[in-house]
């Protein structure tokens, strides 16, 4: 998914930071789902639709609705006519959001890409940066959360559940079956110890 990004910067929500190198759009990218939301804080139809998306997005992502996050992670691509308007639209929004830079050609090469003409729009993508759904407004507004399981399921995400936290920024280039060959690995150490315990042990009594 970062290679859509290539060479380009991201913006947190609320801060100054660039998400900017290639690990850092990988560990904010990879295997998640992403949504591109193009909007505009002054568009009407937006106005009705971004309070919807909010609350989508935080009962998917935010500890108070869910005990582990959803691999999901959204770029806001801003229609608003100045930097002020797109930053006070964002001050709105949940921290966790990332957005294009104001003014950033970036928002013209995504808004070809993905053939959008009008907002609001939320594009859905698979990591590899296939296209899950053109446009999910009307699923998001129909469905709620719920769409979200048919959107994982299309993207084929790996379960996080099978990554072990310390090895998460390499998981990428990790089988999966690697904490199983690991837990083998131990097991088969600790009984190969034990044997070798008993052997000691019977050495000394014999002797």
């Amino acid at each position: 998914m970062a290679a859509l990004f290539t060479g380009k910067v991201l913006m947190a929500n609320r801060e100054q930071d660039e998400v900017e190198t290639e690990r850092e759009l990988g560990l904010a990218l990879e295997n998640k789902v992403l949504l591109l939301y193009f909007g505009s804080g002054q568009c009407p139809r937006c106005r009705q639709f971004s309070p919807l998306l909010k609350d989508f997005f935080l009962r998917l992502t935010d500890e108070f609705y869910v005990e582990r996050a959803s691999q999901l992670v959204l770029v806001y691509v801003s229609r608003d006519e100045t930097e002020e308007q797109q930053s006070a639209f964002l001050r709105t929004m949940p921290k966790h959001w990332l957005a294009v830079p104001f003014g950033d050609a970036l928002k013209r090469e995504l808004e070809l890409r993905f053939a959008v003409s009008e907002v609001p729009a939320v594009v859905v993508l698979k990591p590899n940066g296939e296209v899950i759904v053109g446009n999910a407004v009307e699923e998001i507004r129909r469905m709620g959360p719920a769409c979200f399981r048919n959107w994982q399921e299309a993207a084929e995400l790996v379960d996080r559940n099978f990554l072990l936290a310390e090895d998460f920024d390499e998981w990428a280039r990790r089988s999966i079956t690697d904490p199983i060959r690991r837990l083998k690995y131990k097991l088969d150490k600790k009984a190969t110890e034990a044997k070798n315990k008993e052997g000691k042990e019977d050495g000394e009594e014999s002797s």
